[in-house]
């Protein structure tokens, strides 16, 4: 019995001994993505136009690495904050973790060259080496054509200055493994002719993520059908706002024809639009939807959005959209 009991405890030292090794490896070893150490974007007035653009109306960056004010319908950005960093996203909000964007002003990035930019913004790897978590869509933009990618990089260094140092982000185990994986080398490809309507528009959802945060995921991996809806976003207070359906289903925008589809979003974009006060501890609705960005989009890219989301398989399910902290 004893020699049985001694066999069984060298193999679950074994067994340690190989997933500590293991861990070791992934978290030393990976993501091995390597920068363009040559890489030097040149900073011209069309490729700042063209990222100012992407950042703040198509991929939202500004979204995630400015301050949004919940206190009023969609979380517009508060202004003077652009590209400071600092949004938290935790455990509160069903994170496995405490993420913060990363200030991506000149201030943030003075040390950072452009390929490393670059490797941060396609594959999700920091200047140090260490994996980001995908809260921010790096899997999506690493299939951003080159010319586009320059262009955002371009604007950010554009951008005034902001005195701001966030917190370190901390994955919780064994995310904070998993993440060493996650990172792939970009893929990029050619931006499509927008006369090539459904080519450009899968291009441009691409870009903003509209599939990503329009089909449901439990613990991070899709589970529904691609753009059915139900992704759940949690708020700190414990209500939840989760995406409807935007497949061309009853249950989803089967009724809407693209003027509708457009002028849903530009309503937004409205010089007479002002978001409305909402009181998230008297469980108001809200929506982590980007409207007042989103709703810049040009009128030709939300077409094309329409016209690519019409091919997707329709996917039956209306979704409850909130669920009031304690429902």
């Amino acid at each position: 019995m004893k020699k049985i009991v001694k066999v069984l405890g060298i193999l679950v030292l074994v067994l340690v001994l190989v997933i500590v090794g293991a861990i070791t490896y992934v978290t030393n070893a990976l993501p091995n993505i390597p920068v363009q150490t040559d890489l030097m974007v040149e900073i011209t007035p069309e490729r700042v136009a063209r990222g100012e653009y992407l950042a703040n109306s198509v991929c939202v960056c500004m979204d995630c690495h400015s301050t949004r004010d919940w206190n009023k319908f969609s979380g517009p950005l508060v202004p003077g904050t652009l590209g400071k960093g600092g949004e938290r996203f935790d455990q509160s909000m069903e994170f496995p973790g405490e993420f913060y964007s990363r200030n991506i002003t000149p201030f943030g990035l003075k040390d950072w060259s452009d390929g490393e930019v670059y490797r941060a913004i396609t594959s999700g790897v920091s200047k140090d080496g260490h994996p980001f978590f995908p809260v921010m869509p790096y899997p999506n933009y690493r299939a951003l054509d080159t010319e586009d990618i320059y262009s955002i990089i371009a604007y950010l260094r554009s951008l005034p200055p902001q005195q701001n140092n966030p917190p370190a982000s901390k994955a919780d185990f064994p995310v904070s493994v998993i993440m060493h994986t996650m990172p792939q080398p970009a893929a990029p490809v050619k931006r499509p002719d927008p006369s090539d309507a459904l080519a450009y528009g899968q291009y441009v959802v691409n870009a903003a993520g509209c599939i990503v945060c329009h089909t449901k995921h439990e613990k991070g991996e899709p589970v529904g059908e691609p753009g059915g809806g139900g992704f759940e976003f949690a708020f700190p207070n414990k209500a939840i706002v989760r995406s409807p359906n935007i497949t061309f289903h009853a249950d989803g925008l089967a009724a809407w024809d693209k003027a509708a589809f457009i002028s849903r979003f530009k309503q937004y974009a409205d010089s007479a639009y002002v978001p409305h006060a909402v009181d998230m501890a008297a469980a108001d609705f809200q929506t982590v939807m980007p409207w007042t960005m989103y709703g810049h989009m040009m009128e030709q890219d939300l077409g094309a959005v329409y016209d690519y989301l019409r091919t997707l398989p329709p996917a039956a399910g209306r979704v409850e959209k909130w669920s009031e902290p304690g429902s």
